[in-house]
């Protein structure tokens, strides 16, 4: 009854309010994530009643196979809504974000000139705060353009969005050297254009030498390197079937700290937290030295180029391809024990079967299993708070009644399309 209460809701709210503020097609902007967040809650009651034993028909409530199929399909359903407005709700988050994204760089322009002004007072105002703040001005224009016409892509953030739809730590950490390097020569040159007598001049440009900032293009190199490097090796990893990877809905600035799944990893934070803290001592002395590029220590440029490898060897590391290490007949307290047959249930053990990120229903959903040349989908469990099948290490399926008596091979095909080795199994009739 809740949840019919709901879907007419939702119905009545979608006609009342057709793409206005309350609108929950998925299509429009402003309802998007209403419309999302409705679906959730949709979908969250019905799981939860069906773990409770509640909201089954009467056909089916007699036999546990059936009902947990039936179960399975209407879970199934209304998860592929959370998805679609899920993925509306991305869109529309995405389309907004370019302003947002053009608001900030002008913001930090102003907090520039605030700062300025602050340590103007006494000491004066000098053509190096105008280079800088005209510098600002340039990149801040730059940003606003570019986010222009990547609106639909995330603005300024675009470049630093991975195919994978989440926020690249590798990329945004290069794009953030490659914007202070910039910003630092467009000081040089906005002094060199206002220099007038010949030896200023010649001291400004013999700050551009490599002596003054061989520290920071060494960074600068290194971390463009590494953003390069890093895509091509999860590339070639997920196309041998090493790493598995889904679609996020939409970015978000954890990405950057996170694994796929939303914990939190060390070679992620380190190389994060340390260049941002090279980024801010290089700042620092751009402010006290405007006249040259920053002289980066070497030993913070080590550090940093050290924080790189380990970024890069993490990498590396991660993820793995998903493998079946045992089948077994599922067994139920009071069973006898006898082979395996079809229509009984087996479990399948091992690991990896839903990688990182696709712990959704409309992920799991899609998880399949071979038995010889059947396809059978893994029914989804509910219980209170998640599913008991299918986990990481064990799904439950059914034989169906199609598969040939005989020695027969089981794989898993998970929700990233990876597929697993395969484990032989005698079915008998």
């Amino acid at each position: 009854m809740a949840v019919q209460e709901a879907r007419q809701d939702a119905d009545a709210s979608a006609r009342a309010g057709a793409h206005g503020g309350g609108c929950t097609c998925g299509d429009c902007p402003h309802g998007a994530r209403t419309g999302h967040r409705r679906a959730v809650a949709e979908f969250l009651l019905k799981r939860d009643q069906f773990a409770a034993g509640q909201g089954l028909p009467a056909a089916v409530a007699h036999s546990v196979s059936a009902s947990r199929q039936w179960v399975s399909e209407e879970l199934t359903q209304s998860a592929a809504v959370v998805a679609e407005r899920g993925r509306a709700e991305g869109e529309a988050w995405l389309a907004r974000l370019w302003c947002r994204t053009a608001c900030a760089a002008w913001t930090l322009v102003l907090l520039l000139l605030l700062m300025q002004s602050l340590t103007a007072i006494g000491a004066g105002w000098t053509t190096a705060r105008t280079a800088g703040l005209c510098a600002a001005l340039v990149v801040a224009g730059v940003l606003t353009a570019a986010s222009w016409f990547h609106r639909t892509r995330g603005g300024v953030l675009a470049p630093v969005i991975g195919e994978d739809n989440r926020l690249s730590t590798s990329r945004a950490v290069a794009a953030l050297w490659v914007l202070f390097v910039a910003y630092a020569v467009l000081v040089l040159a906005g002094q060199l254009a206002a220099a007038s007598a010949p030896g200023e001049r010649d001291a400004l440009i013999a700050g551009l030498e490599l002596a003054h900032g061989a520290g920071v293009v060494t960074v600068l190199a290194v971390t463009c390197a590494i953003a390069v490097l890093v895509r091509r090796v999860v590339g070639l990893r997920v196309l041998g079937q090493r790493l598995q990877k889904v679609r996020a809905d939409r970015p978000r600035a954890a990405d950057l700290l996170t694994d796929d799944s939303g914990r939190g990893t060390f070679a992620d934070i380190q190389y994060v937290v340390i260049s941002a803290v090279a980024l801010l001592f290089a700042a620092v002395r751009l402010a006290r030295r405007p006249d040259q590029l920053p002289d980066l220590t070497w030993g913070l440029a080590v550090v940093v180029l050290v924080s790189a490898a380990t970024y890069l060897a993490g990498k590396y590391a991660e993820g793995g391809r998903p493998v079946v290490l045992s089948v077994v007949r599922a067994r139920e307290a009071g069973d006898l024990d006898a082979p395996i047959r079809t229509g009984e249930d087996i479990e399948i053990r091992g690991a990896g079967f839903v990688p990182p990120g696709a712990d959704g229903a409309d992920r799991l959903s899609r998880m399949v299993v071979r038995i010889g040349a059947v396809h059978v989908h893994v029914p989804l469990v509910p219980v209170a708070g998640g599913f008991s099948n299918p986990t990481d290490g064990l799904l439950t399926v059914p034989v169906p009644a199609d598969v040939e008596p005989g020695r027969v091979e089981v794989r898993v095909v998970t929700a990233a399309g990876v597929e697993t080795n395969a484990y032989a199994i005698d079915v008998t009739e």
